[in-house]
């Protein structure tokens, strides 16, 4: 497997593949990859003649130093599970310097709205620094498609608006959550927690589902009542927020109309690691 650390490289790659026109998926990770991962490029090898897999920890994305520094890195094990997959996947692995010139900084959007709510509200900055990564690594690559998991549903509506606003010529490809047996969502920061942490924290997919079949008959107070005890019952637990939204404009519901699609989000810690999930209502 050919493994990048220079944009010229990568683009110098791809060109005959583009002048031959042959499609290119992307699949853009922070490394410590797991079968949420490997299901997006198995994806992007189905609908593409060459896929592209980066790995950055983007610096601009973290509002948290120390949640920086903790980020699991290893890419010698992300390599090898990357060649074990497919020889059709190239890998992109650079410095931050080869993706920012001095300081790391974010560009400027305008996401009207969609990032003030939840992730946003709680990570100030969060999407700037997503958005500004994903648009370099699109800018570079050029794919003709990119991929993203629905565990991160708010950044795939953040970077659909971004791609929009900037004009960029890419099909975005939402991807299944991926679970574990318990029904924890795969994701790198579960490297962290201990094996009794890992098993207790599939109690978050439990109390999402349980709020999906209230939501039929209850009310969004309700439900978001029942949800808060749960986890007032949990001490392992300390949430950080559980809403219901509209999950196209990601805008907080409180009351159930006919026409609309609902979800469901929840922030959460335990043993000091922060995750995330959501489920479609």
């Amino acid at each position: 497997m050919q493994i990048f650390d220079k944009k010229l490289d990568l683009q110098s790659f791809l060109a005959p593949l583009f002048q031959e026109k042959k499609s290119v998926g992307l699949v853009p990770t922070m490394g410590a990859l797991h079968n949420g991962h490997l299901s997006l490029m198995k994806k992007a090898l189905q609908e593409n003649d060459q896929v592209v897999v980066s790995v950055f920890v983007n610096p601009t994305q973290f509002n948290n130093a120390e949640d920086l520094e903790k980020y699991p890195r290893n890419l010698e094990k992300d390599a090898a599970t990357i060649a074990s997959l497919s020889d059709k996947i190239v890998l992109f692995a650079p410095e931050i310097s080869e993706m920012y010139e001095g300081v790391p900084s974010s560009g400027s959007y305008d996401f009207q709205g969609l990032d003030k709510v939840m992730e946003g509200a709680f990570r100030p900055g969060h999407f700037e620094g997503v958005a500004t990564i994903v648009e370099k690594l699109f800018r570079l690559v050029t794919p003709t498609r990119a991929y993203f998991g629905e565990k991160d549903y708010q950044q795939i509506l953040i970077i659909k608006r971004m791609v929009a606003q900037r004009g960029l010529p890419v099909m975005l490809v939402p991807c299944p959550i991926i679970r574990e047996e318990s029904g924890l969502a795969m994701s790198s920061r579960n490297e962290r927690l201990s094996s009794e942490g890992r098993q207790q924290a599939a109690f978050i997919y439990k109390v999402l589902q349980e709020a999906k079949a209230r939501f039929a008959s209850s009310s969004i107070a309700e439900v978001k009542a029942f949800v808060e005890q749960q986890f007032a019952q949990a001490p392992a637990f300390e949430l950080e927020y559980f809403l219901i939204v509209d999950e196209n404009t990601l805008q907080e519901a409180t009351q159930k109309q006919a026409n609309k699609a609902y979800r469901a989000f929840v922030a959460a810690y335990i043993e000091g690691v922060r995750l995330i999930d959501n489920l479609s209502l």
